[in-house]
């Protein structure tokens, strides 16, 4: 502290001195002092500092002043609060003083205090306080008309403080407003324009009174029309506060609309501006509250969008030609003639209404079929305006339309899914022509900007209609060459170029371009020599994707020979060069592994010198990755490229490549030796393998599935193509598998891979074991008791691996299901070997015909009078897959069996579901009517488990026959008996999958009739439809889309809280209250989660809410899932739940403030924490959203968090919660 008071002393000294660059030095070390953390001062010299700096404000040296002004920044947290009270006073007095300099000094020294006050979020009274004493005084400086420059100075650090502080004001809210809006008639332009800020920002804090008188004015002046100046300010105005809190503005739109749309038609084409500016922000910010008054602002856009009373366009198309000839300094010097008329404003009219249209086409997707009607053609025929900057946002304005075409979901919904996005790609195919014609001229001026975005919108639309453009290519091509070759062509209008004509090759046939490859050829080869490395970058994509076209992989009649030689140089020349861009270098490499893959055969003597290339590539840390993938391209060319030169060398590097710890490098590595080995398999010596077979031991780890399972792949097929040398290692590999088969995270892919590895080693007998000691290595342990426990995802891998071990050794098999037939009826053997055998069992008879083991019934049915229930599920399952194997034997037994054991009954229907899942169409055609019936039977089963697994057997027994059988199905909806109708509700549910079926269309046209049983009487029922509505909505939200506006409704009266449900049961002494109604509201709840995902845009967010809201206040469990719900909605409609924020904060207020009763059980107060907990997590992501801490109930309530040490904890808690979860989910992107 000594030492610190010292150094400020001395500095203190110097800046008293009279010497401008002393004192200069001094104040800058003192900033760079201030600026340290560690810096701390004491009473003494925190006085002396702040006096000094003070002083120095008004220093006869601006430099120093300048230097005092940054001091400040630094020096308010390094200082005791009244000591920063006497810095604000001061500069506040000196606002007022009449020498303007010390006035602008004084200005930005508040800016700068402003800019480091504590946000209000910490609690901070200094801010409080702070803030509450520069307002008054500002207030006070904005009253006074004399001085227009202090008036200035004062709104704009108003505005300044209410953006960043507003919150803290709200005592003085009422006076800054009765400040504020006297200075909207100001006869100064730019007061107005500032008074309308700080307006703008007074909106987003102040309280519901405040923002209603504020509206009350606007409105009330804006009836008067008391000039069209001030009617101007008004409507600019209302635009910056709708553009600043939207949220809050849309109660009053329907008074301020029809005002605004009565000023369009006035003769002023600056209020025109600010009328279309105004429906641009109320069309963003209040999208629903402007619904009614979309299809009137759509027409006055369209109809001043073509606006321009002082050009004759007509005749411009006549003189264009003759226009194109004319001399470039001419052309230009008439241009700045013709536009230099500066009265003729009516650009800006249709800019704004432009600019308006394009918010409208960007928020309203639902409307875009109308949109191709109406403005589409509007605009292509303004693609023709004559000013720059009109032009560029009509173009933008396009291309949100094609931005709103783009389907929403592709390959995963069913086909015929988005009839209206289909309807919608129809209307503009039609279109193309038209938009080709008024662009391709357009494409070969001398104006980059026009270019520009004459390139960026038919991306655009090479992008959302890939092909549209093919009979268009001969049109458009001159303009392509033209900005490669123009001179005058900036870098980013070259790059523009490339990357259309990147995504023109992409998304068309390669023949649609052969005619015209030499004409592109040879600018985009000028443009690989380019120096921007940028334009080299992109050159070399476009080559790339140039070599699939002139040589595909596939036959083709085109020569592409004449065009090796250029292709080649240039892009050898760059993958040559050291010292250049990273992204360049990988291109290069790219781009030749292209090359050679696709035209090696072309290269001749160049090719081994370009592979040696490759392989110094590997040998760099920074290209090694692009250069594998280079080679796993060239490896796996149909061309066969001779790789011996280069493989001695090449196979060692790769290995070592498995140990690095990228994992980007190990997977590209492991698909690249793997082609290698498929291709190149004769070519690789022993020591190579080995090489490889080394590595890939740590590889085989449950800790990485993928790797594991690509791991595997290689080695089937090294085992397969070098058997010899895997039995060498296969000893200490082996091992490693059949851990991998034991660990209960193996699935899927990963199986798969291990599956085909057995087969391949008893085939090819690569392995040091047999067929007996890979079955015993595998049953083994279960057999043995040594694993006391394994999961039992582990039983089903072990069975899948013993039976494609008896795929591989067909005469093995017969031995090996006799084995384990006796296992499963030996009284001695232990419930785990009983349940792998019958496991076994199932995978060997789905595939094999047991029909010869007559016992194997028996013992099936015995099974399941087990005591052990995994014993039973196995038997069932096993009978099931058995029965698929041998149905004609099989089925009609266990039909039967249904039948006559009622107390089997359960376990012989999950038997029927295996068989109904895992056989083909055509095997159960013959059968469907039997099973039909049966199922039926039993569908009025008293056992909901019953029900629910005869109602999974028919709906996918359904999709054996859907045009017969779903008919049935609807017609058993009539039933009288409720259980049957919930048994049809469900089986539904599972008729729907996420994958494209032939039953989708049927499904479309019928799935209306099912969801009628949201209306029906019966409470389970009503549950039941809406679980099979939540599939629907999640699993192919195309089925219901079109019907929610009949289904919303019944599913919002589902979410109520219904008092004849609930019901108060007596236990001993205690009463329990009972609600019926709480599963349905759950899965009402359920349903509108699943909606925000795949159906938001066609919610009413706002009626959402309301039933949000009840949900907020409901049950343990529906508020969990509605803090969820609220937590999600904040991040896909801010604006909304901006909107409704004071209605939400008050149930996660009341859910964070309740306390349990002292003499509750553990579990309540466990309960109530993860409801605490679960509400604070929704308002971490509240407090994300720009404008929420501007509101006075969040920042009172936030307020209420830091204050409560409990509260603060957990929310403290939560936020580290939400940053790891973010971490987390980079670490796996990467």
């Amino acid at each position: 502290m000594a030492n610190v008071s010292y150094l400020i002393s001395n500095l203190l000294e110097k800046m008293t001195s009279t010497d401008k660059d002393f004192r200069f030095m001094a104040t800058n070390d003192l900033m760079i002092e201030l600026q340290k953390d560690s810096i701390k001062l004491d009473e003494d010299s925190e006085k002396k500092v702040v006096s000094m700096l003070l002083k120095l404000l008004q220093d006869k040296n601006g430099e120093v002043q300048n230097l005092a002004v940054k001091c400040l920044g630094p020096l308010i947290s390094k200082v005791k609060e009244y000591q920063v009270e006497t810095i604000v006073d001061t500069l506040c007095t000196n606002m007022l003083s009449d020498k303007e300099q010390l006035r602008d000094i004084s200005n930005i020294g508040l800016k700068t205090v402003i800019a480091e006050l504590p946000p209000p979020s910490t609690g901070s009274a200094l801010t409080t306080n702070v803030c509450k004493k520069i307002a008054a005084q500002l207030t006070g400086a904005i009253g006074k008309q004399e001085d227009v420059s202090v008036q200035l100075e004062a709104l704009d650090i108003l505005a300044d403080m209410l953006s960043r502080l507003g919150g803290t004001l709200v005592a003085y809210h009422s006076s800054i407003l009765s400040c504020l809006l006297p200075q909207l008639t100001s006869s100064r332009l730019a007061v107005r324009k500032r008074a309308i800020i700080a307006l703008s920002h007074l909106v987003t804090s102040c309280n519901g009174t405040i923002f209603s008188e504020l509206m009350e004015h606007l409105l009330a002046e804006l009836s008067k029309n008391a000039s069209t100046s001030t009617t101007r300010t008004y409507i600019q105005c209302v635009a910056a506060i709708s553009r600043q809190a939207g949220h809050r503005i849309g109660e009053h739109l329907e008074k301020i609309v029809p005002i605004i749309v009565r000023y369009c038609d006035v003769e002023d084409d600056e209020l025109r501006e600010y009328c279309f500016q105004a429906f641009e922000s109320f069309v963003r910010r209040c999208p629903k509250e402007m619904s009614p008054h979309i299809s009137t602002v759509i027409k006055l856009c369209l109809k001043y969008i073509t606006y321009d009373p002082n050009y004759n366009y007509e005749t411009d198309d006549a003189e264009e030609e003759a226009m194109d000839i004319d001399d470039g300094g001419e052309e230009d010097q008439e241009t700045d003639d013709e536009y230099s008329d500066e009265d003729d404003m009516s650009w800006k009219v249709r800019r704004s209404s432009v600019k308006c249209l394009e918010a409208v086409v960007s928020t309203r997707r639902d409307l875009v079929q109308e949109f191709y009607k109406t403005v589409a053609p509007v605009l292509i025929s303004r693609f023709k305006e004559r000013e720059e900057n009109v032009k560029a946002d009509i173009f933008l304005a396009y291309i949100s339309l094609l931005k709103q075409t783009k389907p929403l979901k592709r390959g995963v919904e069913l086909t015929g899914i988005m009839n209206k996005e289909d309807v919608s790609l129809k209307m503009l195919k039609n279109q193309v022509p038209k938009v080709v014609k008024a662009l391709h001229k357009q494409i070969k001026e001398k104006s980059v900007k026009s270019r520009q975005g004459c390139f960026s919108l038919l991306t655009e639309l090479a992008n959302v209609l890939p092909g549209a453009l093919s009979d268009h290519i001969p049109a458009l091509i001159p303009g392509i060459v033209y900005s490669l070759s123009d001179k005058s062509s900036s870098s980013n209008m070259k790059i523009d170029t490339l990357a259309f004509l990147n995504v023109m090759l992409c998304s068309h046939r390669p023949e649609d371009f052969h005619p015209h490859i030499k004409a592109i050829l040879y600018p985009v080869v000028t443009c690989i020599e380019d120096p921007f490395y940028k334009i080299t970058s992109e050159a070399l994509l476009v080559t790339q994707q140039i070599v699939k076209v002139i040589r595909p992989t596939e036959k083709s009649m085109f020569d592409a020979k004449p065009f090796v030689k250029d292709i080649f140089s240039s892009t050898l020349k760059r993958l040559k060069a050291a010292d250049i861009d990273q992204e360049v270098k990988e291109r290069a490499i790219s781009c030749m592994g292209q090359i050679v893959c696709n035209m090696g055969d072309h290269l001749g003597g160049d090719l081994t010198p370009t592979l040696q290339i490759f392989i110094d590539r590997l040998k760099n840390e920074i290209t090694r990755l692009t250069a594998v993938k280079a080679l796993m391209l060239i490896a796996g060319s149909p061309l066969k490229i001779d790789l011996k030169t280069v493989l001695p060398e090449g196979i060692p590097i790769l290995s070592s490549f498995l140990r690095k710890n990228n994992r980007a490098l190990k997977m590209n590595t492991l698909m690249a030796l793997d082609t290698i080995i498929n291709n190149y398999g004769g070519c690789l010596k022993a020591n190579m393998i080995e090489s490889i077979l080394s590595e890939l031991l740590p590889l085989i780890d449950e800790s990485d599935m993928h790797i594991s399972q690509m791991a595997v792949s290689l080695l089937t097929c090294l085992a397969r193509a070098y058997p010899s040398s895997f039995s060498k290692i296969s000893g200490s590999i082996l091992p490693e598998i059949f851990h991998l088969v034991h660990s209960p995270l193996l699935q899927g892919g990963a199986l798969n891979a291990i599956l085909d590895f057995f087969q391949v080693l008893v085939v090819a007998q690569a392995g040091s074991m047999g067929f007996s000691e890979l079955l015993q290595n595998l049953t083994g342990p279960v057999q043995s008791g040594s694993l006391t426990v394994m999961h039992r995802q582990a039983y089903y891998s072990v069975a899948k691996c013993v039976a494609a071990l008896s795929a591989s050794c067909p005469k093995e098999a017969s031995n090996i299901v006799s084995r384990f037939i006796q296992d499963a009826k030996n009284p001695k053997s232990s419930n785990a070997v009983k349940t792998l055998a019958f496991l076994c069992l199932a995978e060997i008879g789905r595939g094999l015909n047991l029909g010869g083991h007559k016992e194997l019934k028996t013992v099936l049915l015995e099974a399941f009078s087990s005591i052990d229930e995994d014993v039973k599920s196995a038997a069932s399952y096993a009978l099931g897959n058995i029965c698929v194997g041998n149905l004609n034997e099989y089925l009609p037994f266990m039909l039967k069996e249904i039948g006559n054991q009622p107390k089997k009954q359960y376990l012989l229907l999950h038997s029927l579901k295996e068989v109904i899942s895992s056989s083909s169409v055509e095997s159960l055609m013959p059968h469907v009517e039997n099973i039909w019936t049966l199922l039926f039977k039993h569908c009025e089963s008293a056992e909901e488990g019953t029900r629910n697994v005869v109602a999974e057997c028919l709906g996918k027994l359904t999709h054996v026959n859907p045009s017969q059988l779903l008919p049935r199905l609807k017609k058993h909806l009539s039933s009288g008996s409720p259980y049957a109708r919930s048994t049809v509700v469900i089986a539904v549910k599972f008729t729907i999958v996420d994958q494209p079926q032939s039953i989708d269309a049927l499904l479309k046209d019928c799935i209306g009739d099912f969801l009628k049983t949201l209306q029906d009487s019966d409470l389970n029922v009503r549950r039941v439809a809406l679980v099979m509505f939540n599939s629907a909505a999640h699993n192919k939200p195309s089925l219901i889309r079109d019907l929610l506006d009949k289904v919303l409704p019944h599913l919002y009266n589902e979410t109520k809280i219904r008092n004849e449900l609930i019901r108060e049961v007596e236990m001993g002494p205690f009463k329990h209250t009972v609600d019926d109604g709480l599963d349905v509201r759950k899965a009402a709840f359920e349903c509108m989660y699943t909606l925000l995902d795949s159906c938001l845009d066609r919610l009413d967010i706002f009626e959402y809410l309301n039933h949000l809201e009840d949900g907020l206040k409901d049950h343990y469990d529906i508020r969990m899932l509605t803090f969820i719900m609220l937590a999600r909605l904040a991040t896909l409609c801010p604006s909304a739940v901006l909107q409704r924020l004071d209605r939400l904060i008050e149930p996660l207020r009341a859910t964070c403030t309740t306390k349990v009763k002292a003499g509750s059980v553990k579990q309540e107060f466990e309960k109530q924490d993860e409801l605490r907990r679960s509400a604070m997590r929704a308002v971490a992501v509240l407090l994300t959203i720009a404008e929420v801490e501007k509101s006075p109930i969040m920042s009172e309530f936030t307020s209420l968090i830091r204050t409560n040490t409990e509260m603060a904890s957990i929310f403290e808690s939560v936020q580290k919660d939400n940053v790891t979860s973010k971490g987390a989910e980079i670490m796996d992107v990467s």
